[in-house]
């Protein structure tokens, strides 16, 4: 059986032992110490706050900062005029309402303009920088567009747009436009293409008219006189070159003869002279 007494005892102690805390007395001065602190940050936050906000109306409503130029640095294709006009900066602003941000979105509509950006100079100066796209080729997409150093496809030829760049054929437009993976890269590997035959003395880009994607995911240059195919197929394309560099000159005189040069074959170049034999039957 319990021992009820024995249970009886510890609770009375218990409730004796309760009964013998007390309540600290409260510390009313670091309560009002720590009042006042934090009514002192709050106030001098507000007061920052209100503060700001008028010094900012003031700064917006000062003549001082009112934009009297605006510079543009690295335009070639376009103006100034042209690249401030985009940018719809009026004379007289106060540079503070300027959206820099805003402002360098709206000049990188035109397709000529990689990158703008937009700066304060202090007080009454907004300068322009842009980086301009550079045509390195035409491509054929059912409309004619240039192709930039960078492999990207960025406008649609208009009537008074140069023509003198080699033509790319042989893509599809919806891959082209819809940045297909496997398209940017063979764009960018013809970019790579068109700067090595760039750096060329014998077989060089100025005598290459047309450069064609196949079907079969290799590459063809069409020489500029005679119109002759030149095969590369898809790897190690310098190597080609070198080997046909080695015996340009005795193939350039007969061009108007030849029907293709296939550089297809390790080691050797095969040259097929078709066109003799169909002068030769009619």
């Amino acid at each position: 059986m319990r021992d009820l007494k024995k249970n009886q005892k510890k609770s009375k102690k218990t409730r004796q032992n309760r009964r013998k805390q007390q309540k600290k007395p409260l510390n009313w001065r670091k309560l009002l110490h720590r009042t006042l602190r934090v009514g002192v940050m709050v106030f001098s936050v507000a007061l920052l706050l209100v503060g700001g906000f008028f010094v900012t109306q003031l700064l917006v409503a000062s003549d001082l900062f009112r934009v009297d130029q605006v510079s543009v640095q690295g335009n070639d294709r376009l103006t100034g005029q042209r690249v401030e006009a985009l940018s719809d900066i009026q004379v007289g602003i106060n540079t503070f309402r300027l959206d820099l941000e805003l402002i360098g979105r709206k000049i990188e509509e035109n397709p000529w303009i990689r990158q703008a950006d937009v700066q304060r100079i202090f007080p009454r100066q907004v300068t322009i920088r842009v980086k301009e796209r550079k045509p390195v080729a035409i491509i054929n997409l059912g409309y004619l567009y240039y192709l930039d150093e960078q492999g990207e496809v960025f406008k649609v030829l208009e009537a008074d747009d140069s023509l003198d760049y080699p033509i790319i054929t042989g893509f599809d437009y919806d891959k082209a436009q819809g940045h297909d993976s496997e398209y940017a890269r063979k764009l960018r590997q013809i970019v790579e293409l068109l700067t090595d035959l760039d750096q060329r003395e014998l077989f060089c880009l100025d005598q290459v008219s047309e450069i064609h994607h196949g079907a079969n995911g290799g590459f063809s240059l069409f020489t500029l006189e005679g119109g002759v195919e030149v095969k590369l197929g898809s790897t190690e394309i310098g190597k080609k070159l070198d080997r046909l560099e080695r015996i340009y000159t005795q193939l350039q005189p007969k061009l108007q003869m030849l029907d293709y040069i296939d550089l297809n074959v390790e080691e050797k170049v095969i040259v097929r002279i078709e066109r003799l034999k169909n002068t030769a039957k009619s």
